[in-house]
């Protein structure tokens, strides 16, 4: 794979570490990253060089996974895999050309570190797009428990106890320990989820303390949308402002215009609002769970929305399936070289959730490896025989939906469906495709793709 350089190099410190955490008035013992965080981008321009020095100051090992690039093997970040795991007290050094513009971000490839501070976006940008906005925010969704209600590692330790029943109550979703029963949503399929989160949050701020974007009425604003969250679909909206999505996964799509969007844990999407005259509700409902995240963009005078304001659902939400990848960044049509399979297979009761009925070990994750060749076309199925919806993410590629639709690297296979894709193998190395549900993926849900330099 060619790839464009600038000879610039973005040089950053990053320091995994343990902090304490104000989240509107909940205090929070969790691990995060000095130097980066979910206000604090790391950015550069395509074809820069960027080098990340890792310090590792937790009690555990870490790595950190560069979520969506297309970039070389051993900086992908996943121990056992491309690396060995980052020890308690060492560093590690990353350093790669920066591929494509787009919205992107980083998080741990060990356990269920994930589910507590550990993510910041990554923004790339391109000088030479001609910019058709005036302000651009980065909009970090997520779901958070670390510190307040558990653990995720006591979280992951309760899931694999297994449950007997995971169906639809008449009452809604209810809590069970730090699990939940009867969250659903038929924008998913049915099951929408197995984690109870106390909080929802904007940019690291809960609906009682919301975030404040300023802007000018009439201004365009342009919003890059991150899913960082372990076990939460969100349904994301600005009340009163239509949304022209642009991008998904960072790549361009046709521009689309939506009363909202769906984003499942691992999605991007870009779009632009035109920004009102007075408060409104920027709103990321969290599906099946009955709760929300809230932030506040303001232009003007007027009392600030409820926490609890609603979005708006007029329309159906925007997914993949309604959009298409822009012209210039279409997979050229060419015979399929080979077709993969992924089966998802697995169950609440058991817990035992994996692809092709094997359960990745991560202490051998080369075992039951997928053979590609380079150069070849790939058609990657993604056959859901669960009934629970799951993200799939492919690591080191970007392929693109049927019928001309966009380029991606994580989408959502809802249950008793196949989601057929195609890329090209076209950055030799061994690569992970897993569901980006932390505690699914943890389980055994991941599975690697191979293949060497022809």
């Amino acid at each position: 794979m060619k790839r464009r350089r600038t000879g610039a190099v973005v040089q950053r410190a990053l320091t995994a570490e343990p902090v304490t955490l104000d989240l509107g008035g909940k205090t929070a013992k969790t691990w995060a990253y000095r130097g980066a965080s979910a206000t604090e981008p790391l950015r550069g321009n395509v074809g820069d060089t960027l080098k990340v020095a890792l310090t590792n100051n937790l009690p555990d090992p870490t790595s950190v996974h560069w979520h969506g690039l297309a970039l070389r093997n051993d900086m992908d970040g996943v121990p056992n895999l491309t690396q060995q795991a980052v020890g308690p007290g060492d560093a590690f050094a990353y350093e790669f050309t920066l591929p494509e513009p787009g919205t992107f971000w980083f998080h741990p490839h060990v356990g269920v570190q994930l589910d507590r501070g550990l993510y910041a976006p990554l923004i790339i940008g391109d000088p030479n797009e001609k910019a058709d906005y005036d302000k651009e925010w980065v909009i970090v969704l997520d779901d958070w428990l670390d510190g307040v209600t558990a653990t995720p590692d006591e979280v992951l330790e309760e899931l694999s106890q297994g449950m007997m029943d995971h169906g639809g109550t008449d009452m809604g979703p209810m809590r069970m320990g730090n699990t939940l029963m009867g969250a659903t949503s038929p924008l998913l399929g049915g099951d929408a989820g197995d984690v109870y989160y106390p909080l929802y949050l904007i940019n690291g701020q809960p609906a009682n303390d919301p975030q404040t974007f300023a802007a000018k009425p009439g201004e365009r604003i342009r919003l890059r949308i991150i899913n960082a969250g372990g076990d939460t679909a969100f349904r994301f909206g600005v009340a009163g402002h239509p949304l022209t999505i642009t991008h998904s996964d960072g790549f361009p799509v046709e521009p689309h215009e939506a009363e909202s969007v769906v984003l499942g844990m691992g999605e991007r999407y870009d779009m632009v609002i035109t920004a009102g005259d007075g408060a409104f509700a920027v709103i990321a409902e969290a599906l099946g769970k009955q709760d929300q995240a809230l932030a506040v963009l303001r232009t003007g005078s007027g009392s600030a929305p409820s926490k609890d304001a609603k979005l708006p659902q007029t329309k159906d939400p925007a997914t993949a399936a309604d959009l298409n990848a822009s012209a210039r960044v279409a997979l050229p049509k060419r015979t399929v070289d080979r077709t993969l399979v992924l089966e998802l297979t697995g169950s609440m009761e058991k817990y035992d959730w994996a692809i092709n009925g094997k359960r990745m070990d991560m202490a051998e994750p080369m075992r039951d490896a997928l053979g590609l060749v380079e150069g070849e076309r790939i058609a990657l199925e993604f056959k859901n025989s669960t009934t629970m919806w799951h993200p799939m993410h492919l690591h080191g590629h970007t392929y693109q939906h049927p019928g001309g639709g966009p380029r991606k690297d994580t989408s959502i296979v809802l249950p008793g469906k196949t989601l057929r894709v195609e890329f090209d193998a076209d950055n030799p190395g061994r690569w992970l495709s897993h569901c980006h549900n932390v505690y699914h993926g943890e389980a055994g849900m991941m599975t690697t793709i191979a293949y060497q330099m022809s």
